[in-house]
């Protein structure tokens, strides 16, 4: 990895599954050394949802790489030391325990700074450090409900739609986490202080919820689920299907490319329709899906080829990884036995690559500790007490 912004940044990771591992990913693509630590019961069990070569999961190494695996029991009062002692030349620490675990095992934001001022301490929950529900357990779909995000995810008269992208994880856990860190990080950088960054994954997603805040404030009400203006309201901006029983996306919103849209389908009258309401949109959209419906969609793709006007093909994720488009941008990379995504940020003077495949349990721990000053007696010691 060459040129990586994060380089010498050190990340304690005592995170598992989804929303910490992929927030230190991110952090580990751009150059931080992230040592993940694990217990010596489960671990992340991570590794074992899904197939994956030689029994290791796609979702494990996907989510792991670049990363040293270090196994330690903090139940143990050694283990709390060199926790400790590790956390001394640290400059980020994640955990996605429930609020006061890790005050219990004695590796709490106040017990670190005390032996790093400058220490930023991230903690990632459903819910937050404080509140009524701190204590509650969750699941992303359990967030997304919560924060008013699934009431509108669906179709006119139909249920909540499950999306199959974990926004309360991703959106919450991950990004919202790594922005805070990035955050506290500069900022300790220059104070000298370090931070408690408390992120809550419902309420990223809540502060993320914009369009039914703005319409509450200013219409007294959120429209029902399918209804509003990006959700059915405008048929300039929806899924059509095809004749194949595949589907386009058609989003020509503004009206310069509506006009555009209108000419490509031989149909310069319904430019008067633009910005259509109510009645108006839903005989328009009537009109649209029987249009769609005469076609393949890849006979709708060499229509709107050369017609830049927001219609673009609803690919599968197998169609998506192989479009020139993402190809060209080098999203992919093949490492560790399986197909991963690349970071979706691109950097000048930077060259991501896969330096680490995602580590078996703790497979660097004599390497971290050494580095932390230990002899080798003293990791014998732990070894022999099944600390390490």
């Amino acid at each position: 990895m060459i040129g990586g912004p994060l380089t010498g940044v050190r990340v304690l990771d005592l995170t598992r599954l989804l929303p910490g591992p992929v927030a230190t990913l991110h952090l580990a693509d751009l150059g931080a050394d992230v040592i993940k630590i694990e217990d010596h019961a489960a671990g992340d069990y991570a590794r074992i949802l899904g197939d994956g070569p030689d029994g290791v999961s796609v979702f494990y190494r996907s989510v792991n790489r670049n990363k040293r695996g270090l196994r330690l029991d903090l139940k143990q009062a050694q283990g709390r030391d060199v926790f400790l002692r590790l956390a001394r030349t640290a400059d980020i620490v994640v955990e996605g325990f429930r609020p006061g675990v890790s005050d219990k095992l004695g590796i709490g934001y106040e017990a670190l700074r005390e032996v790093n001022a400058k220490v930023v301490y991230c903690a990632i929950t459903g819910y937050g450090q404080t509140g009524p529900l701190a204590l509650v357990a969750g699941h992303d779909l359990n967030y997304i409900g919560f924060a008013g995000v699934l009431d509108q995810i669906g179709v006119d008269g139909g249920r909540p739609a499950i999306p199959n992208l974990q926004i309360g994880d991703l959106l919450g856990g991950a990004m919202t986490a790594a922005m805070g860190i990035l955050a506290a990080l500069f900022d300790a950088q220059r104070s000298g202080q370090g931070r408690l960054v408390d992120v809550a994954m419902s309420e990223s997603v809540l502060a993320h919820n914009l369009f039914p805040l703005f319409a509450l404030q200013n219409e007294g009400a959120v429209p029902l689920r399918g209804g509003d203006l990006l959700s059915g309201g405008d048929a300039g901006y929806g899924v059509y299907a095809t004749a194949d029983g595949r589907y386009m996306a058609v989003a020509p919103l503004e009206q310069k490319f509506w006009c555009l849209f209108c000419d490509a389908l031989g149909r310069p009258d319904w430019k008067a329709l633009h910005g259509a309401r109510g009645a108006a949109a839903a005989a328009l959209r009537h009109e649209l899906e029987m249009v769609f419906a005469s076609r393949s969609q890849a006979d709708w793709q060499d229509v709107f080829a050369g017609v830049d006007c927001c219609v673009t093909p609803v690919l599968t994720v197998a169609e998506a990884l192989e479009h020139p488009q993402f190809i060209a941008r080098g999203m992919t990379v093949s490492a560790d036995g399986v197909t991963q995504y690349a970071p979706p940020v691109k950097l000048s003077g930077w060259v991501f690559a896969v330096e680490r495949a995602a580590p078996s349990p703790g497979e660097h721990s004599e390497e971290i500790l050494r580095e932390a000053g230990l002899s080798d007696g003293e990791i014998l010691a732990l070894r022999q007490a099944s600390v390490i």
